[in-house]
């Protein structure tokens, strides 16, 4: 899929030279530059959400209960 982005011209300047060096082009200088940084901050989804639940000393559906008398009111 082709992203369009803005970089200053330095930036610029840079990936040119470094692609150069490396022999590579400058959009696959920038994948591997999303890469890393996606690499370096992982998503884990609903996967985060599981045992968050357990420091809470009650169980979900106690909760769930107590706060449902609350609509009664």
């Amino acid at each position: 899929m082709r992203t369009i982005i803005d970089l200053p011209e330095e930036q610029i300047e840079a990936l040119k030279l470094l692609a150069e060096r490396e022999n590579a082009s400058r959009a696959e200088l920038v994948r591997r530059a999303v890469s890393d940084y996606l690499a370096q901050r992982p998503y884990g989804g609903t996967d985060n959400a599981f045992g968050i639940w357990r420091k809470r000393g009650e169980e979900g559906l106690e909760y769930q209960a107590r706060v449902r008398q609350e609509w009664d009111r």
